[in-house]
């Protein structure tokens, strides 16, 4: 086992958090973050958005409104997409309580090695998703998936998937969009992002992402658009209400 996979291992067994059957551990917000690995992302562009991902989760400011919320937890879980075949768990639901906690997640996502390359289809990436919400052992107030990407993918296919993650009990969509692309940010409003206060968060370039990261994860954590102590606030942010469905995720 080498230096990287055997931080990741340790750092999973410190998130690790024990459930006992047919009683999830409650928890603010379920927060599953879909991160583009397409082809169009080089390496470094790869690490600018992993790099973003970790920042975030060792902010003061973010560990301070976890710890803030109702409950003083949420549970998160990172997926790597691309093409309709690739989409892997790169760090799975973990607990988040703490500056422990955080920092322990935050290690397995700078462990998490990049699966694989290939085309753009977000439609599949929420698809893959939406079910990892059912019997994760954590029972949120909140349900909210999050996908980041600097591409478009098939639209009917995608608003379709959109929907469906929200009639199945997902609260809200977001979207992180790379790029100045006007027909791109388009996209993501249209036919990704939905739900209750579902929002769109731009990042103009690759380095841009950690401030983007930064913002949108703060809100999501909120759950309003106050911004977090600590947080970076973002140039040219789109923030959309598409509109309001409250779900609960269906008991199993």
């Amino acid at each position: 086992m080498n230096f990287k996979h055997l931080v990741a291992a340790m750092s999973a067994a410190a998130m690790s958090v024990v459930a006992t059957p047919g009683h999830a551990v409650p928890v603010d917000l379920e927060l599953q973050l879909l991160v583009d690995v397409s082809g169009s992302i080089d390496s470094g562009e790869f690490t600018l958005q992993q790099d973003g991902y970790e920042a975030a989760f060792r902010d003061a400011g973010i560990i301070s409104a976890i710890e803030n919320g109702t409950i003083g937890s949420i549970a998160v879980q990172l997926i790597y997409w691309s093409s309709a075949s690739s989409q892997q768990i790169g760090v799975d639901w973990a607990l988040i309580s703490d500056g422990t906690s955080a920092n322990a997640f935050a290690d397995a996502v700078a462990a998490a090695a990049r699966p694989f390359t290939g085309g753009t289809q977000p439609d599949d990436a929420i698809n893959y998703g939406a079910p990892l919400f059912n019997d994760n052992g954590y029972e949120g107030s909140r349900l909210v998936m999050d996908v980041s990407g600097d591409g478009t993918g098939t639209a009917s296919d995608t608003a379709a998937a959109r929907d469906a993650a929200l009639a199945g009990g997902v609260d809200a969509i977001n979207g992180l969009v790379i790029g100045t692309s006007t027909s791109l940010q388009d996209f993501y409003m249209a036919n990704i992002v939905g739900g209750a206060g579902g929002f769109l968060v731009v990042a103009n370039t690759f380095e841009d992402f950690a401030s983007a990261v930064l913002t949108k994860i703060g809100r999501e954590i909120i759950g309003s658009e106050v911004p977090v102590p600590g947080a970076i606030p973002l140039m040219a942010t789109g923030l959309f209400v598409l509109w309001r469905r409250s779900r609960r995720k269906a008991s199993v």
